[in-house]
């Protein structure tokens, strides 16, 4: 409450004692004055010392004046504000080098935590927090049956740990309580980060696992098809409205199948489960859906190809290409029996399994084919160049778009199966001037590129001018 004094509580009391002393002032005056003027009057020089008495009088009035007012500005002066008890943490002015303020260097956290659903639990956990010099810059609660889940994206002291952080914060009442250093990525609110990866998955069937995997976090996402390769059912599909068991969630693939998505940290909320079911439902009713942009690009000897997304519509094209390929090409892609190339086409042009790019020519003849594949925490890397079409840049092409995107998915690395003697691949690999790692697994080379040291290739122009390729604008 703010306490106010009128102006009539600030004035000085008013004695009679001093009305007494100044009539006895002035009646002493006017005798002095009595006497003063009859000697000038009866004196030689009486003018002069009558104008020498009026300037006197008029300094003297003066000064009286001034330092009236200069005493009545000092003791009408408005009295200090009330300081009132600083907060916990905080100094007093007194002592102005042990204010804390603001510390210099922070750390910014996600954290998890469930506390009972009863009245102050909240509030006693964000006590230890502020005791902490913690600020809480988003909170989500997930009811529960048993209590609430809080989650929480703070801002802490650098020094701060997160064992002091987890400890604390079961001193407070809280139980199962996880953190993870968060980023600047982080401070995007639910509700805008949910629209921003509907709207992605809206324009593109193949962002549904990216979207999933953002939602819930570090988690690992599995397509499982309804189908195996042979033609075998692989499983009991999982039913309409999804299953959610601890840290295993269980969706129905509009496609066909399961998507199945672990995290074994940190149990699914049914509020996490709901969103994902939501998202899942939204590609259910747009259907296929695939970007339409396409580039134009003019090979060495004048040919212009097309590279363009693709997906399960290409089918008959791709299976086409197949029958045009060698035996040779179709071994160094597949490393299986060269007959059993067409059942991987259905599983590798799916939207759940990653995206695909495709090269085709002017007539639209399919010409080459470049898959991003989702492997559980990694992504793989594949190329095939019809046999007519090789050693043009083609492949070197697909494999710099294809890096790209991972690095837009946010990969951290990309690897490539292959063999060997298949040097168009390895020369590929190489030309992306990333960091390689190589290792040979039951005589097959495996090549990883490090993606997250590594800005978007810059090397590409280079590239291009070596191989010959040259965008036209269409």
């Amino acid at each position: 409450m703010t306490d106010v004094t009128s102006s009539k509580s600030t004035r000085r009391p008013h004695h009679w004692r001093h009305d007494l002393i100044e009539l006895a002032a002035l009646f002493t005056a006017v005798v002095v004055a009595d006497t003063i003027a009859k000697s000038i009057v009866k004196g030689p020089d009486g003018p002069y010392l009558l104008v020498f008495s009026a300037i006197a009088l008029i300094a003297t009035a003066g000064f009286h004046t001034w330092w009236a007012r200069r005493h009545s500005h000092a003791s009408h002066a408005p009295p200090p504000a009330p300081t009132t008890a600083a907060p916990a943490g905080s100094t007093s002015d007194e002592h102005p080098e042990e204010e804390p303020g603001v510390p210099a260097e922070t750390t910014l956290w996600r954290m998890r935590t469930t506390v009972a659903d009863t009245p102050g639990s909240l509030a006693a956990l964000c006590t230890v927090l502020a005791r902490l010099r913690v600020d809480i810059l988003t909170l989500q609660t997930h009811p529960l049956a048993d209590g609430t889940v809080d989650e929480f994206l703070l801002r802490a002291p650098a020094d701060l740990s997160a064992h002091e952080l987890a400890r604390e914060t079961a001193a407070a009442g809280g139980r199962d309580t996880w953190t993870e250093r968060a980023d600047a990525h982080d401070l995007v609110d639910t509700p805008t980060r949910v629209l921003g990866l509907a709207t992605r998955t809206a324009l593109d069937a193949a962002e549904l696992p990216l979207a999933l995997r953002r939602l819930l976090g570090r988690c690992t996402l599995h397509s499982v098809p309804a189908l195996s390769l042979t033609g075998r059912p692989t499983g009991e599909p999982a039913p309409v409205e999804g299953v959610l068991e601890e840290t295993v969630m269980r969706l129905r693939d509009p496609n066909g199948g399961t998507l199945i998505v672990e995290r074994p940290y940190l149990p699914f909320t049914p509020t996490e489960f709901a969103r994902a079911r939501a998202l899942v439902e939204l590609d259910a009713r747009l259907g296929p859906r695939v970007p339409r942009s396409q580039d134009v690009l003019t090979l060495p000897e004048g040919n212009e190809i097309t590279v363009r997304r693709a997906d399960q519509r290409d089918l008959p094209a791709a299976r086409a290409m197949h029958d045009r390929c060698s035996p040779r090409t179709l071994g160094l892609r597949y490393h299986g029996p060269v007959g059993d190339a067409d059942r991987y086409l259905d599983h590798l042009l799916s939207p759940r399994f990653g995206r695909t790019l495709a090269v085709q020519t002017t007539s639209g003849r399919l010409v080459a084919l470049g898959h991003l594949l989702w492997d559980g925490d990694e992504t793989e890397v594949a190329l095939m160049v019809e046999d007519d079409w090789q050693r043009r840049g083609i492949g070197s092409e697909l494999l710099g778009r294809l890096v790209t995107m991972a690095e837009e998915a946010g990969c951290a690395s990309v690897y490539a199966v292959t063999q060997s003697s298949n040097t168009g691949m390895v020369a590929a690999m190489r030309a992306l001037n990333l960091p390689l790692d190589y290792q040979i697994e039951e005589g097959t080379l495996v090549i990883t590129a490090r993606l997250a040291s590594a800005p978007r290739p810059a090397a590409r122009p280079q590239q291009e001018q070596h191989e010959g390729i040259r965008r036209a604008e269409r």
